[in-house]
């Protein structure tokens, strides 16, 4: 089967280090970390202590959404709405000129509206108490279903092609991307919206990935606490906001004279089959789906210059994609620039392969890594190899002529995706 070109040419980001994907991109090149104390909720009564996370901040929604449509959406579908806006713009896309059944939607969501489902909870919990009719707002089952942001998004433009949503834990975002790319190439859609967003900076949110010790708890100094490849690391950090790319058939692309940043080479998808939150020790999964990924790009090894690591800041995640990548690339993981921005953001959960893949496109567009931040000489872990160029603390400039984007989620899900320079 003769597959069409997909090329990615627009980009939308609401994140806890910036709220557009100018500012998201120059901070994370400034090696900028979002963590701060918790805002959105009264922290005191977590049982973990846990008072911090990746806020997003100063993000202005009335400029994308209407304050009273607003009020029927979570958190995590107004990022979706907010970084598909963006993305839109950004392509250059009249949508008074294009065929809009052949526009799609496709959006990662893990917790979806958790804040808004606790919010309902609470209040049919509440009234029961007092021996009230139980009742909650109208658009309670709206806010908390994980499908919205991508039913909101096609509401707004009249986007009438396929429309859904992915679930894979932390790697929705990417899995979302990659059902969008099969879609372009096999002439299903012309364009797809895609990406991934998550609010989970909420009571539920920071208490149950809490008691399970996935976070760090290093209250006292939260921006240095998501520390990637360093020995003293002690879990992620919660982040929020979402990210959206606009992919396009090349040709459809190349016909309306669009810029295109990037060129999507290949994607991989598997699964660990081992534990329900821990990674297969050996990273055979990991290992498995860049290799995967690698083949459907029909590239080696040697043609990658940067990998967008998963890179989570946990004691065991941490080792095993490190094993798996010198696994995979051999001596040519001690060549490749790493890098982990989730030091930076924290972990976005679903949005996480979305926002990453920005990151990702942006190195291939740019040449230039994004670091990895808050490691400190001598913090080094035994069981990790130093002579891979984990791009610590500052950026580095340098060709790309293609890089790989690696989630994993709970449960073992595994997805990659690789970006490539665009060449006519």
């Amino acid at each position: 089967m003769n597959l069409k070109r997909v090329v990615v040419t627009g980009l939308g980001a609401v994140t806890p280090i910036g709220n557009t994907v100018p500012e998201f991109w120059n901070n994370a090149i400034a090696g900028m970390s979002g963590a701060a104390p918790i805002t959105n909720f009264d922290t005191d009564a977590i049982k973990t202590k846990i008072k911090f996370a990746c806020e997003v901040k100063g993000f202005d929604l009335d400029r994308y959404i209407d304050r009273k449509e607003a009020r029927k959406m979570d958190r995590y579908t107004h990022y979706s709405v907010a970084s598909a806006v963006q993305a839109i713009e950004d392509s250059g896309l009249d949508m008074e000129k294009e065929d809009l059944e052949r526009i799609g939607v496709i959006i990662g969501f893990g917790m979806g509206g958790a804040g808004s489902f606790v919010e309902g909870i609470e209040t049919i919990t509440e009234q029961a108490k007092r021996g009230q009719e139980l009742k909650v707002t109208p658009f309670f089952v709206p806010r908390i279903l994980g499908s919205i942001a991508a039913g909101q998004i096609s509401i707004m433009y009249n986007l009438k092609g396929p429309n859904y949503t992915t679930s894979s834990a932390c790697a929705s975002g990417t899995h979302a991307i990659i059902d969008a790319v099969n879609m372009l190439r096999l002439g299903r859609a012309d364009v797809i919206v895609t990406g991934g967003a998550e609010a989970a900076v909420c009571a539920c949110g920071i208490c149950g990935f809490g008691v399970m010790h996935a976070l760090s708890t290093r209250n006292d100094s939260p921006a240095t606490a998501s520390r990637p490849m360093s020995a003293s690391r002690d879990g992620f950090v919660m982040g929020e906001g979402g990210g959206v790319l606009i992919l396009e058939e090349y040709e459809h692309a190349k016909a309306r004279g669009a810029k295109i940043y990037a060129e999507v080479a290949g994607w991989g998808a598997t699964a660990d089959a081992y534990h329900m939150t821990a990674p297969e020790p050996e990273g055979n999964g990991a290992m498995r789906v860049m290799r995967e990924a690698l083949a459907d790009a029909k590239l080696e090894p040697a043609d990658i210059d940067y990998i967008n690591m998963h890179g989570t800041s946990t004691p065991l995640g941490d080792i095993v994609e490190c094993k798996a990548i010198k696994d995979l690339f051999g001596d040519e993981a001690y060549r490749i620039n790493l890098s982990s921005t989730k030091s930076m953001t924290g972990h976005l959960l679903a949005g996480a392969g979305a926002i990453e893949a920005i990151a990702t496109v942006l190195a291939v567009h740019n040449d230039i890594i994004p670091p990895t931040i808050n490691h400190e000489e001598g913090d080094d872990d035994p069981e990790i190899d130093y002579r891979m160029n984990f791009t610590f603390n500052k950026a580095q400039r340098r060709t790309v002529r293609a890089a790989l984007s690696n989630t994993f989620g709970f449960g073992g899900h595994n997805s990659c995706i690789i970006f490539k320079k665009f060449k006519d």
